[in-house]
């Protein structure tokens, strides 16, 4: 008999369905309030919003740039993009889940066009790396957008084509981002939520090309 934690040796490697670990019916606990932003991190919310879900390696550098944002009402931490449903840290870690590290964007659309928030997401990263993020190695780093309507679906990907020719420009690689439509988000801990927040010299190895996306 093979055991789950013996048949992914290669954490860059996306594990099957069947290989995935079977994860838990009870969603993760997480607080009422954004740390940060004072908003509610789980809704309703009292403006018009629309949702974005980026990953970009590790999410807590991640995150902290788009609450910075103007516009950005809220956001959250969390795993998309694999089979475990509402997956622990650890065993995204593991390579198992197959999820993604994203942030969930609740943005006033009045207030920041979800083409900023592309341009922000495609500078702010590597997109050409594959399944990791600078020194951080594995799926769970692997940058994704996942689209939460038709109209974020066609924007994310002609921003692709404007982005790799400005990087063909540069000399740069090949864009590697995984462009879908948006499925379920299971946040992550609660001390994972606004992490940089709560731990100002914590980790972040966010860090982009230094190319310009023109959107």
């Amino acid at each position: 008999m093979v055991l789950r934690s013996e048949i992914l040796v290669n954490k860059n490697v996306l594990p099957t369905q069947e290989q995935a670990l079977p994860g838990r019916e009870t969603p993760m606990t997480v607080p009422e309030k954004h740390f940060v932003l004072d908003a509610p991190l789980l809704g309703p919310f009292a403006m018009d919003v629309d949702f974005a879900i980026f990953g970009l390696g590790c999410f807590w550098g991640a995150e902290r740039r788009f609450w910075q944002r103007e516009g950005v009402v809220s956001t959250a931490v969390g795993y998309a993009g694999g089979f475990t449903p509402n997956p622990t840290y650890e065993e995204v870690c593991s390579g198992l889940t197959g999820h993604s590290e994203v942030v969930l964007v609740v943005y006033e659309p009045a207030k920041v066009s979800y083409e900023a928030l592309l341009k922000m997401f495609w500078e702010l990263h590597n997109p050409t790396q594959g399944m990791r993020q600078g020194n951080d190695i594995g799926t769970q780093y692997r940058s994704v957008i996942y689209a939460t309507n038709p109209d974020q679906l066609a924007a994310a990907k002609h921003s692709k084509d404007i982005f790799q020719a400005e990087l063909t420009k540069a000399g740069k690689g090949t864009i590697t981002t995984e462009i879908e439509e948006a499925p379920t988000f299971y946040f992550a801990e609660a001390y994972h939520q606004q992490y940089l927040a709560k731990n100002p010299e914590g980790y972040c190895g966010i860090g982009g090309t230094g190319v310009t996306c023109p959107i």
